[in-house]
């Protein structure tokens, strides 16, 4: 009897044994593939053996777990373990087409891939929390994750085209972001009409409903309208088209007169020859130029740049404005301008026949434009003459026409300026700027190049003086005997990274160039070498594309590394305070050392810096939009047409082309290229077809057809004919 009790007690310990060893095995199953749904079945057959009294052991182990909130229930015998368990992060939604998302996670050093299954109705912009329930196990994968809980709906703007019936209104977006139709009620918005565009902004999406809800906070007109097309474009990017009332009337409001008090403490330039020199379209004037001879035989040359925080004071509404704003946005037909007109086209516009307020870097130079005095301050000027860039170039070609000896002489100081700053290392990226012929409407007639000559690099040179002037000035001042540095807005440009250096280096190999630097100044050098050897030749653009996004992207900072590109140790934005709004804060900070006042705050700077670095690049952004918009307008007729070009890029699905006559770019699908099977070689830079071996890469001439165009998307589609390469 005791022996049997003995033994009893032994079989149950090991029976305790096995249901723990099944246990912890249970446990990791669910806790190793945590996007996993799991059945009791599947459960005991990978935990060792199917038989009854294991599926009951099984059951009653995932029960208890249900119970300890570790493992949720998902229908009829079926389990998951919860995300609760799982490493939980908050970040921003960034969702793609195809209704999948990556949240951006500051302590993760990539994105979290979400299935579009475990979206849990986030959106584009949302502030998530997002359980982590694969991490990525090789360098270049993604961890994945899904949504547990939005946390903050994104007030970001969309736009759309409403599709009206008799009670509902949905809008499909035009952004990519956003893969899915928006619902609206028609008793709410009984005045947008089937096709209109309109803006509109998510509100929720809750569980049940098939689409996501919002408000249409603008309606701008119909589908294909140039007006509504390039206020659309703005809305996208979160950018304004028209100034409030408020800030209308608070810049109307501003005295322009020029006192007796403005006149004393402003050194007076009014009887010294001044012109401007600005495109034949130009509305406003920021800048001028200045040139005597001086009593002792040198050449005193004034830049003199509109007096905008004159009028514009730290904190009004006007500068507030301007400080959201950042930055002057140019689309293809339009400016929106930083500041309201009655600043930018009309006190602030150094408009000739006219006093006005500037402040003014002045030099005196010697024949071989070496800087011997510098002077800054504030000014009144008078211009004399408005020239375009067209007349001030024949002036310098023929000599000939009124102010023709003043613009020689500040031509050839402009070129030695020029000359000295390529050989201390400056690199040289002049690409061709297109622009389109617009009819009244808004609409393109035709594409001509707006070519770069002595006229523009005259302004340019001695533009870039008077920033690197600024800067240098600014930077540091002389306190018993040493330097203190100052805070300072620069405008700086890093040296490119050796890794894009190499990949540039292995891309132009193909074509037969050498490039052999790797860092310093002689990447500079190199790089105005090769530019120079490909001006001309098929490859010149794809050569050049590439050698611009090899190196580093300008922005503003407080901290100075120096500006690379333009070999310039300091540097700054002093020159346009109309269109940008560092060149305020600049003007502001001159004028605060010109009077030995302490240095400035240097994080509220930075913060100011950072903020008009983003609102650059979205206004980038929508201007390269509006300049696809009036490609795809300008080629929509032309559909089933054949066209000459080359090869301006590529990808895993296809082929850029750009047309030699329009230089617009379009896409052909590897796809659809006829009579054989085409594979992007990455490590060549070319698509390779499969039997025929036939060869294709950057600046090969090639015959396109026009397959489609999409307004919406802004997109080209051609289809590949010929390539010359083989």
């Amino acid at each position: 009897m005791k022996a049997r009790k003995k033994n009893t007690r032994q079989n149950s310990g090991s029976s305790r044994d096995v249901r723990e060893v099944r246990a912890a095995f249970v446990v990791n199953m669910f806790r190793e593939f945590p996007d996993r749904i799991f059945s009791i079945k599947q459960l005991v057959a990978a935990s060792g053996g199917n038989s009854r009294d294991a599926r009951y052991v099984v059951r009653d182990i995932v029960e208890a777990l249900v119970e300890g909130g570790v493992v949720v229930r998902h229908g009829h015998d079926k389990y998951q373990l919860s995300m609760e368990q799982l490493p939980r992060y908050v970040g921003v939604v960034d969702m793609i087409g195809s209704g999948a998302a990556y949240v951006r996670v500051e302590e993760l050093d990539s994105d979290i891939y979400i299935n579009h299954r475990n979206i849990n109705f986030a959106l584009d912009g949302d502030k998530v929390e997002v359980a982590l329930h694969r991490p990525s196990h090789r360098e270049g994968d993604n961890p994945e994750g899904a949504v547990l809980r939005v946390l903050e709906r994104s007030r970001k703007q969309y736009v759309g085209v409403a599709e009206v019936s008799r009670t509902a209104i949905f809008v499909r977006p035009d952004s990519r972001k956003l893969p899915m139709d928006i619902f609206f009620s028609r008793k709410e918005y009984p005045l947008v009409s089937d096709g209109d565009k309109v803006v509109f902004r998510i509100t929720d999406w809750r569980e049940g409903d098939k689409s996501p809800r919002g408000v249409i906070t603008d309606v701008l007109g119909p589908v294909g309208d140039n007006d509504a097309e390039m206020h659309a474009i703005l809305a996208e990017y979160d950018l304004p088209y028209k100034f409030e009332r408020e800030v209308e009337e608070a810049a109307n409001s501003i005295d322009g007169t020029i006192t007796e008090a403005d006149y004393a403490v402003r050194r007076d330039f009014r009887d010294v020859t001044t012109f401007t020199v600005d495109p034949a379209d130009a509305k406003d004037f920021d800048d001028a130029l200045s040139i005597r001879r001086t009593e002792d035989g040198l050449w005193e040359v004034g830049v003199h740049i509109a007096d905008v925080t004159h009028y514009v004071r730290p904190g009004s509404v006007v500068d507030c404005e301007a400080q959201e704003r950042g930055t002057s946005v140019y689309l293809v037909d339009r400016t929106v301008p930083m500041l309201p007109e009655r600043l930018c086209n009309d006190l602030c516009s150094l408009r000739p026949n006219e006093e006005k307020l500037a402040f003014s870097a002045v030099f005196k130079m010697n024949d071989n434009a070496d800087v011997l005095e510098e002077w800054f301050g504030c000014t009144v000027i008078y211009s004399d003459r408005r020239f375009t860039y067209a007349e001030a170039q024949a002036r310098i070609e023929t000599g000939v026409g009124d102010y023709a000896e003043e613009i020689g002489v500040m031509n050839r100081l402009a070129q030695t300026l020029r000359k000295d700053r390529f050989k201390a290392g400056a690199v040289s990226f002049e690409r061709a700027e297109f622009k389109f012929i617009l009819d009244e409407k808004g609409k393109p007639l035709g594409v001509y190049t707006k070519e770069q000559k002595e006229a523009n690099q005259m302004i340019e040179e001695f533009m870039l003086l008077a920033n690197r002037r600024v800067a240098e000035f600014c930077s540091a001042r002389e306190e018993k005997g040493r330097k203190v540095q100052r805070s300072m807005v620069y405008r700086v440009h890093d040296e490119p990274s050796e890794d894009k250096l190499g990949r540039f280096r292995d891309f132009v190999l193909r074509f037969g160039y050498q490039f052999r630097a790797s860092k310093g100044r002689s990447v500079a050098k190199a790089l105005n070498k090769l530019i120079s050897e490909v001006k001309g030749r098929p490859e010149e653009n794809a050569i050049s594309s590439l050698a611009v996004r090899s190196m580093a992207k300008a922005f503003y900072t407080t901290d100075n590394v120096g500006h690379y590109g333009l070999a310039f140790k300091y540097y700054t934005h002093f020159t346009s305070p109309i269109r940008r709004y560092p060149d305020m804060m600049v003007h502001r900070l001159l004028a605060r050392y010109l009077a030995e006042g302490k240095s400035a705050d240097k994080r509220e700077l930075e913060s100011q810096c950072v903020h008009s670095s983003e609102r650059e690049v979205i206004a980038s952004d929508a201007e390269r939009a509006s300049i696809k918009y009036k490609m795809v307008e300008f080629m929509q007729d032309k559909i089933g047409e054949m066209f000459k070009g080359h090869v301006s890029g590529m990808s895993e699905w296809g082929v850029y082309v750009e047309l030699n006559d329009t230089h617009i770019e379009g896409m052909a699908y590897l796809r659809d290229i006829e009579g054989d099977y085409y594979v992007y070689d990455d490590a060549r830079f070319e698509v390779v077809g499969q039997r025929t071996g036939r060869r294709i890469t950057f600046g090969d001439e090639v015959w396109i057809r026009v397959k489609g165009v999409d307004m919406r998307r802004r997109t080209l589609d051609f289809e590949l004919i010929v390539s010359t390469k083989r």
